[in-house]
């Protein structure tokens, strides 16, 4: 056991469960993860492997005998009149029949409706009423008595939600893990391995639980099929709701105007995430009154019933597919192209606190699945509702001051955005200066995006441009951020170099493209940067050069060493035919482990042999990362040659082509050591 898992067994036995248990207790059974998760955090919430075999046995008999599947519902029927009394699992609607004066419920599995519900049960657990539907444990009776009405009687309702989270206990635990280790058990806790995504791609999947810890936070990610976009509002908590895009009306979501003008779903859940969004306008035409209504809600948190205003509180999250690649999108359209038309206005887009890239984010395989330790996730769903008291707004103004251009909702975006990730991230709010200034990037960059695409939908935006850029308190450093599918795609366009340049006030912009030059600079490459490759980096650096020593202590696994080869490569490219060069390469590796390298390295020689690169190698106990040329040029490598991600694909053409290659991120500075 990893000491993560150690650590979270430590300081939240009874509060965790291990994530593979999910998919082999729940069967064909047609229920989210946080019912299932509250079953096993009854009986396996402990790392023995004896009690938690015997719960998943329990679980599944709870499944086999209490859950109702759609198909088995006559005989779920029948089992409840021959007992009389039976206990059920199910997702119930409850409504209020106002013609006899009682409330009613119908149910998703079982098949059946119009059954009483007591008073009592209704004012206890208000959410029954929402609509949108609330799984629960019951346990049913039949009346076979003549001449009665209805024969289904609800004696119990637990609807399935953990109760008693200490907010208190989560915020003073967080202490004994380091940022690192927290992210991952987050990571653990949505179901996903993390050691499966990079920094930024975790943030991206966490970015999805803003909207349960924020009120009125409106979220957007639109990207191909298959990456998990629904998953989080699905089956996270029992306090979001996903609605198909299909199925989206102004009186589902907010009131009718007919009939008793019922409030909708957003004055009983903390979440709406209106799922498949560009299928709004599928079979239906789309309803112009419900953009307007939805628009003011997103800015004004209220809407309208007849004269009463109504204040709530829940956050809209806007998930769907695209139809194009996104440099096709950023040429011919923009990156909204995908959703309604009747909500491609710039009135309506300009609330979106933050537009994720879901484009970034692999197809979910079952690999990338957590098998380890994780909180429950209705636990988790508890601590999120807690912390949507909070405002953690103006933490942000400890670290930095924002450009005058950015506007009022520039700001709230982003301060909303952070204030979400730090009550993920930070619960105690103990973080680093590089800590907030990572969530303040993602943050500020989820909200260009936003704008970037406003300008090209919305004229009228371009008369009050923004630049999208702050200055660090703690050194009055100006940091300029670009979103990464800007950077990707004017590399691409040419063969421009990657460069923070100074400012006059010698302020540090970030990946900023300029004109191709040699001179002194320092790169930033961000995580799932692409269009990045060793020729664009180092071979007008290196022309010229005989004598090259690269150091790199970090040359021991086969994709390193194919680092290694597509390196030599450029050096082949760089010279003239009958020309030499004379490359040096220094690393190391654990006494065991050398006699792989030496072999691997002696392979390497022989295949350069004809090539006219002389290739010469040692090992060294060091930490530096660098090549060195002989035509006065040194270049500090902050990751060696290691900057790529792994193909996600065994047949991916990444493998074949660097540009298309994901990045780590790293930093690369070039020194002139002679004139």
């Amino acid at each position: 056991m990893s000491t993560l898992q150690e650590k979270i067994l430590t300081h939240f036995e009874g509060k965790v469960v291990r994530k593979d248990l999910t998919s082999r207790v729940k069967g064909n059974a047609v229920v989210p993860a946080y019912v299932l998760e509250f079953l096993l955090g009854q009986y396996c919430a402990i790392n023995d492997e004896e009690v938690i075999n015997n719960g998943i046995e329990k679980v599944k008999d709870v499944i086999k005998n209490n859950f109702v599947h759609r198909a088995e519902a006559e005989y779920v029927k029948s089992t409840i009149r021959e007992k009389g009394s039976h206990k059920i699992i199910d997702k119930i609607f409850v409504t209020l029949n106002d013609d006899d004066n009682f409330y009613e419920t119908s149910f998703a599995n079982l098949g059946i409706d119009h059954v009483a519900i007591a008073d009592s049960i209704v004012k206890k657990h208000k959410k029954l009423l929402s609509g949108g539907g609330v799984w629960c444990i019951l346990t049913m009776g039949y009346d076979s008595s003549d001449g009665i009405k209805s024969r289904w009687v609800i004696e119990t309702v637990k609807p399935i939600q953990v109760s008693g989270v200490d907010l208190e206990e989560i915020i003073e635990k967080r202490q004994h893990f380091d940022t690192d280790e927290w992210i991952d058990l987050l990571m653990h806790s949505i179901g996903l391995n993390p050691e499966f995504f990079n920094r930024r791609g975790k943030l991206i999947q966490l970015s999805r639980l803003i909207t349960h810890v924020e009120n009125n936070y409106n979220f957007i990610e639109l990207g191909p099929k298959g990456t998990g976009k629904s998953h989080v509002f699905s089956e996270l908590s029992p306090h979001g709701v996903l609605v198909s895009g299909g199925d989206v009306t102004s009186a589902r979501l907010f009131v009718s105007n007919t009939g008793k003008g019922k409030i909708g779903l957003v004055g009983y859940w903390d979440v709406i995430c209106l799922d498949e969004f560009e299928q709004v306008v599928g079979s239906k035409r789309a309803d112009g009154d419900m953009v307007n209504i939805m628009q003011n809600y997103m800015a004004n948190k209220s809407f309208n019933r007849g004269k009463e205003t109504i204040q709530a509180y829940a956050s809209m999250a806007f998930v769907g597919n695209t139809k194009h690649t996104v440099p096709f999108m950023l040429r011919e359209t923009h990156l909204f192209e995908s959703i309604p038309a009747a909500y491609i206005k710039g009135a309506f887009l300009d609330r979106i606190h933050l537009y994720i890239p879901g484009w970034e984010v692999n197809i979910l395989k079952e690999s990338v699945f957590s098998k380890e330790f994780g909180f429950i996730v209705d636990y988790l769903a508890e601590i999120l509702k807690q912390f949507r008291k909070y405002d953690y707004t103006n933490q942000v103004d400890q670290y930095v001051d924002f450009d005058p251009s950015y506007t009022g909702r520039d700001k709230l975006a982003i301060r909303k955005t952070f204030s979400g990730l730090v009550k993920l991230i930070y619960p105690n709010k103990h973080m680093s200066e590089k800590e907030a200034l990572e969530l303040i990037d993602f943050a500020v960059e989820g909200r260009k995006r936003v704008k970037d695409q406003l300008y090209v939908i919305d004229e009228t935006f371009k008369d009050s441009p923004v630049e999208f850029s702050y200055k660090i308190n703690s050194s009055n450093k100006k940091i300029k951020i670009e979103t990464l599918e800007k950077l990707n795609g004017e590399i691409f366009d040419g063969a421009a170099e990657i460069t923070p340049t100074e400012d006059p006030d010698k302020s540090t912009v970030k990946a900023e493209i300029i004109a191709p030059g040699l001179k002194e600079k320092e790169i930033i490459i961000r995580d799932n940067q692409k269009g990045i490759s060793y020729k664009k980096l180092f071979a007008e650096y290196l022309k010229g050069a005989t004598e090259i020593t690269l150091t790199d202590p970090y040359i021991r696994h086969p994709h390193q060493f194919r680092n290694l080869l597509e390196f030599c490569s450029i050096l082949i490219q760089n010279k003239k035919k009958e020309e030499e060069i004379s490359l040096h390469v220094v690393s190391w590796n654990d006494v065991e482990y050398t006699p792989i390298s030496t072999a691997n390295f002696d392979e390497i020689t022989e295949s350069l042999r004809d090539s006219g690169i002389i290739f010469t190698y040692e090992f060294q106990d060091l930490h530096d990362r660098s090549i060195v040329a002989n035509n006065g040029w040194k270049i500090k490598l902050g990751r060696g040659l290691d900057i790529f991600e792994k193909p996600a694909f065994r047949f991916d053409i990444s493998e074949v082509m660097q540009e298309q290659r994901q990045c780590r991120n790293c930093e690369i500075t070039y020194i002139r050591q002679i004139d």
